[in-house]
C-alpha cells in the first residue's frame, strides 16, 4: 500500500491476525476437506469454506490458490510425479512426458471425465529411486516409472538403504540398533530439571540440521519461561535430494517425538506440532500412531488441557511449498495463511503462533537431542570438529552405485562421502557436477570435492550444506538444461511475499530460457536478490546459480556473477 505508515501496516496485519485467531486454524484441514471433492478451481469453493468458518472470502482464496495440493485440480485417481532435482537427474526430465502420455493428462490439469489428474511437484523424498511418483498415497519408483502407473509393469518402492559410518550413531540409534528413545525421556522427566536440558544441549554444540545452523541451546533459552511457549518440529523436507527427515519420521518416530518433547520440556512448553510434508503420506500416517501409542502408554497428554510436564503433540499436514519450510512461513501455515515469510523481528522466539513465543526445530535437530540427553552433551561435543560437533545425515541420489542415507561425523570430506560411501556413479561413469544441501546448496566441480562437510568449509566454495542431501550429475546432463532446472524451481517456489524475489526468479528464468548470455542484466538482478530478498531462498538462488556456473565452467560463461 502506497504511502502506509509501517505502524498502520503492522496494525492492520495485527487486527488480520487477530480475526482469524480460533478460526483460522480450522481452516487448512477444512479447505483440503472441500479440495477432495471437486476438479473445479479454488474460486468455487475457498470462499464459502472461509465465510463458514466466518472469515472473509479472501482468507479461503488466500492459501487455497497459494499452496500446490490446494490449487492443483484434482480427479478421482490424483497422480504426483516428482520433477525435482534428483528425479530430473534420473532421466534427464524425461520421464513427466512419458508419464502424461500414458495417463493422457498433461501435468496441472484433470482429464475431461474428473477421473484423473496429474500434479507435478518438487520432491517425494525417493531421490535414492527416482524418477518417482505417488498414485495416491502409494509410492512408485524407478525408470519404468510410466510403465508402472500405467499397469504394465509391478509397482515398486524400494525402502531406504541406510548406513552408519561413524560406529556410533546417534540419529541412526533406534532404526539399526534398536534402542528406542522413550526411556530417556521417562527418565528425564523424572530426574531432571528443563535447565539440564538446556545445559546439555549447549555443551553439545548442536546446531539446526534445517540449513540455518542456528545454536539450538540458544533458541531454547530466548522462549524458555515464556508463558504458552509451543515447540514446532519442521518436517516439511522439501530440499530436493534430501529425505532423512522423512527416514526418521517413517522408521523411528518414536525418537523425532522424543526429541520433541524434551525440547518442550526444556522451554517449559506444554504444546507440542509436527508439521509433516503431504508429499510423506507414510511419515503422516507413522507419527500419528506413534502419538496415539505413546499417550495411552503415558508418556505424552491426551488433551492441550491436560497438559503439563507432558505435553500436547498434534500432527499437522503441509500442503506443497518449498518456501512454508521457513519458520515464519511455516507459522502462518499452521495460522491458516498463505506460507509467506514475514519479516524479522520480531522473532517467533518471541511472537510466533498467534503470537505465543514458538521454537521452530527441524525433524533431525530433534532426532539428536535424545541421545545428546542419554550421554551427555559433552560427548557429543567430542564428535564433528570443534566449531560443527555431532553428526550429520548425508543422502545420496539414485546416480551413485550406492545411494541412501549415510550417518557420518561432520568434517568428513565429502570426497570421501562420494568415493568410499557412494562408491562413484553407477557404472563408472564420470561425475561432473554435484549439488550439496538442495536448491539453496550450491554445487562443486566433480574434480573439486576435497572440501570438508561444514557449513563454513562449503562456504568458502560458494557451496552451503543445508539438509545434505547430494545430487550427482554425470556427463549426460547439458548445463544449460540445468541451469533452465534451477530457475523454473525458483520461479515455481516463490511465495511472492517480495518483489525481489517474486520478479527476480522470474526474470532469471527468462535470462536461461534467451538464447544469449546473460550479460549485464543478470548481474544486477543478481545482486538485488541476494541483498534485498526478505528470506534465505530469494538470498540464496543466485549464489547457487553462481556455483553451478563455476562447476561447469566456460560452458555457463558469465552466469557466475
Amino acid at each position: 500500500m502506497t504511502g502506509q505508515r509501517p505502524e498502520e501496516s503492522s496494525s492492520r496485519s495485527d487486527a488480520l491476525r487477530e480475526l482469524t485467531a480460533g478460526r483460522g486454524g480450522l481452516l487448512p484441514s477444512a479447505l483440503e476437506r472441500a479440495r477432495s471433492r471437486t476438479a473445479e478451481g479454488p474460486g468455487a469453493w475457498a470462499p464459502q469454506v472461509a465465510a463458514a468458518a466466518g472469515l472473509p472470502p479472501s482468507a479461503g482464496l488466500g492459501p487455497a490458490t497459494f499452496f500446490a495440493d490446494l490449487a492443483a485440480p484434482r480427479g478421482e485417481r490424483h497422480v504426483r510425479v516428482c520433477t525435482a532435482t534428483a528425479c530430473y537427474a534420473a532421466r534427464g526430465g524425461e520421464h513427466l512426458a512419458e508419464v502424461e502420455r500414458t495417463l493422457g493428462v498433461v501435468a496441472g490439469t484433470v482429464d475431461q471425465a474428473s477421473s484423473t489428474s496429474l500434479q507435478a511437484v518438487h520432491c517425494l523424498g525417493y531421490c535414492y529411486a527416482g524418477p518417482a511418483a505417488l498414485d495416491g498415497t502409494l509410492p512408485r519408483t524407478g525408470p519404468d516409472l510410466a510403465d508402472q502407473l500405467g499397469g504394465r509393469t509391478e509397482p515398486r518402492a524400494p525402502g531406504i538403504p541406510v548406513a552408519d559410518t561413524t560406529g556410533a550413531p546417534v540419529l541412526l540409534a533406534g532404526i539399526l540398533g534398536g534402542h528406542s528413545a522413550w526411556d530417556v525421556w521417562r527418565e528425564a522427566v523424572a530426574g531432571l530439571r528443563p535447565e539440564d536440558i538446556r545445559e546439555e544441549a549447549a555443551v553439545s554444540g548442536l546446531r539446526g540440521r534445517g540449513g540455518a545452523g542456528f545454536p539450538v541451546a540458544d533458541k531454547w533459552a530466548a522462549a524458555a519461561g515464556k508463558p504458552d511457549t509451543v515447540i514446532v518440529a519442521n518436517g516439511d523436507e522439501g530440499d530436493p535430494g534430501s529425505y532423512a527427515d522423512r527416514l526418521l519420521m517413517e522408521e523411528d518416530p518414536g525418537r523425532v517425538l522424543t526429541g520433541l518433547a524434551l525440547a518442550c520440556f526444556a522451554c517449559g512448553a506444554r504444546r507440542g506440532i509436527v508439521l509433516v510434508r503431504s508429499e510423506y503420506p507414510k511419515a503422516m500416517a507413522r507419527l500419528r500412531q506413534e502419538v496415539e501409542r505413546a499417550t495411552e502408554a503415558g508418556a505424552l497428554s491426551p488433551s492441550a488441557a491436560a497438559a503439563g510436564r507432558l505435553p500436547f503433540v498434534e500432527i499437522v499436514e503441509g500442503a506443497g511449498s518449498y518456501v512454508a519450510g521457513e519458520e515464519t512461513a511455516l507459522i502462518s501455515r499452521l495460522e491458516g495463511a498463505r506460507g509467506c515469510a514475514r519479516p524479522r523481528p520480531p522473532y517467533p522466539t518471541d511472537h510466533g503462533l498467534w503470537d505465543s513465543p514458538t521454537v521452530v526445530n527441524n525433524v533431525e535437530t530433534l532426532a539428536a537431542v535424545p541421545w545428546i540427553v542419554a550421554h551427555g552433551g559433552a560427548s557429543y561435543a567430542r564428535r564433528g570438529v570443534p566449531d560443527e560437533t555431532g553428526t550429520k545425515l548425508v543422502c545420496l541420489s539414485e546416480r551413485f552405485a550406492r545411494p541412501g542415507v549415510y550417518e557420518v561425523e561432520l568434517g568428513t570430506p565429502v570426497d570421501e562421502v562420494v568415493i568410499r560411501f557412494g562408491a562413484g556413479l553407477k557404472d563408472g561413469a564420470e561425475l561432473v557436477a554435484l549439488q550439496i544441501g538442495g536448491p539453496l546448496g550450491g554445487f562443486l566441480a566433480g574434480t573439486a570435492l576435497d572440501v570438508p562437510l561444514t557449513t563454513a568449509a562449503l562456504a568458502e566454495r560458494g557451496a552451503a550444506l543445508g539438509h545434505a542431501g547430494m545430487v550427482a550429475f554425470g556427463a549426460g546432463t547439458d548445463p544449460h538444461e540445468l541451469l533452465r532446472h534451477i530457475w523454473e524451481f525458483a520461479d515455481d517456489e516463490s511465495c511472492g511475499a517480495c518483489s525481489p524475489c517474486r520478479v527476480g526468479t522470474r526474470r532469471g528464468l527468462e535470462l536461461a530460457q534467451g538464447q544469449g548470455g546473460p550479460g549485464e542484466t543478470y548481474e544486477r538482478l543478481g545482486r538485488l536478490m541476494g541483498e534485498a530478498s526478505l528470506c534465505a531462498f530469494g538470498r540464496r538462488v543466485p549464489a547457487s546459480v553462481r556455483s553451478l556456473a563455476r562447476a561447469y565452467g566456460p560452458a555457463l560463461e558469465g552466469w557466475d556473477r
